[in-house]
């Protein structure tokens, strides 16, 4: 069973501005915006603007007009109703190069940090929280001991940060990727953030996915409405990407991760080996994970801040007492260590592989594995099933046969995959 996205879960809905007064952000802004929109088109109109915009046709109406008055444009002609067909005069294209050299932002308007702050944190504070049912469904692949799984709800309840560690390939890493598809629901996040005259774009094609919303549904199109983010940061997190990032050619800022994971789930995959430091990194975030608001800096200098609104998973193969003392453990909200599966649980595993993949399997096949693992001292991983049969796969693709699972093809699917004998980890001391 999917996630239904589109499920409200009393989701407040961004009212439509219906005139200027009803937005968040001034006039004179929109206005600028609405130039810069029209310069990129041959012939722009006041609908092409108000798409470009997300706006209500009156409202951009009202905002052509207000360039119109002020000799920045000129009406070429009428299209229909509030529709009219505009030129830049070359007093306009002036102001365009004197507002580009200001914010080179073009796209969907703003909205205010106000009217963002206050939606993110209704949305999330008022989250139902996640039923068994959901996080059945989120964890239906993972092979899971019952303590493990009733942790994890906790986790996607309360939306507090997870210390998750063990060794590599068991799982961390799904498991944290899982509790996104337990919060169910979606999050109506804005393309952009205005903030005395800057723009901070939040919306993200890779990091964000818009769900259907009712054609009948009137509402403020600056937002969109999308799953529950899932973002991950990695070896290549530093500490200056937690804050905004501003280029100097389009001139408008970049909003850093934990912005763009609001609502959902934020990973620091493989944590400790960063580019910046456990300590430089939770020293960065000790408020925000207690606070659940964080400051960011615009280049003149100026902080602002911004809902923390995210379950933040710190996935690691390191311990606990290689990366944080306790002062910092205390802020992690949950802890959990992964341990290698049984022999049981691995047969489990792959089983359920085999049989994911369309392939039949039995006991005798896995018990050729488990003796494998024993005669080799190689310790088992969660993720070695499923790469096993996948070799296996290959093998038979290869020779032209039927996808079929047998003693010698797991044997030659375990050399090709381990390496055989010599690569396998020498025996642990006495």
């Amino acid at each position: 069973m999917e996630n239904d996205w589109n499920q409200t879960l009393e989701l407040p809905v961004p009212r439509f501005a219906a005139t200027l007064d009803d937005l968040d952000v001034s006039a004179a802004f929109l206005a600028d915006l609405a130039l810069k929109t029209a310069s990129l088109e041959a012939e722009p109109t006041t609908s092409s603007v108000a798409r470009s915009l997300q706006l209500g046709m009156f409202v951009t109406d009202l905002l052509m007009d207000r360039l119109y008055n002020e000799k920045l444009v000129e009406k070429k002609g009428t299209v229909g109703l509030h529709n009219h067909r505009f030129q830049l005069t070359d007093r306009g294209w002036n102001r365009l190069s004197q507002s580009l050299e200001i914010c080179g932002y073009v796209g969907p308007a703003p909205v205010s940090l106000e009217s963002y702050t206050e939606m993110m944190v209704s949305q999330v504070r008022g989250r139902p929280p996640v039923s068994p049912a959901a996080l059945d469904r989120a964890l239906r692949e993972l092979v899971l001991p019952e303590n493990v799984r009733r942790r994890l709800a906790l986790v996607a309840s309360s939306g507090r940060s997870l210390f998750l560690s063990g060794p590599p390939g068991n799982g961390k890493t799904a498991m944290a990727r899982a509790l996104v598809q337990a919060l169910g629901g979606a999050v109506w996040i804005p393309y952009a953030i205005e903030v005395d005259g800057h723009v901070i774009r939040v919306f993200s094609k890779h990091d964000h996915h818009p769900v259907d919303v009712p054609a009948s549904l009137e509402y403020d199109r600056r937002w969109v409405k999308i799953r529950p983010p899932l973002v991950s940061a990695g070896g290549e997190l530093t500490i200056e990407s937690l804050d905004l990032t501003y280029t100097q050619t389009p001139r408008f800022y970049e909003a850093p991760s934990q912005v763009k994971a609001n609502g959902g789930v934020l990973v620091i995959d493989d944590f400790g080996r960063q580019r910046v430091s456990p300590r430089e990194l939770l020293n960065r975030w000790i408020v925000p994970l207690e606070y659940r608001t964080d400051n960011l800096t615009l280049r003149t200098g100026k902080k602002i801040q911004v809902p923390f609104e995210m379950i933040v998973i710190f996935a690691t193969n390191l311990t606990g007492a290689d990366l944080l003392d306790a002062a910092f453990l205390r802020r992690m909200g949950y802890r959990l260590e992964v341990h290698p599966p049984t022999p049981e649980t691995y047969t489990e595993i792959f089983l359920r592989c085999a049989q994911a993949l369309g392939v039949a399997a039995d006991l005798t096949l896995t018990e050729q594995l488990v003796r494998r693992y024993q005669q080799e001292n190689r310790p088992m991983m969660a993720c070695e099933p499923r790469d096993l049969i996948l070799r296996a796969m290959d093998i038979c693709k290869f020779d032209g046969r039927p996808f079929e699972l047998t003693p010698a093809i797991l044997d030659e699917a375990w050399d090709s995959y381990f390496g055989g004998r010599s690569f396998a980890p020498p025996p642990s001391p006495a």
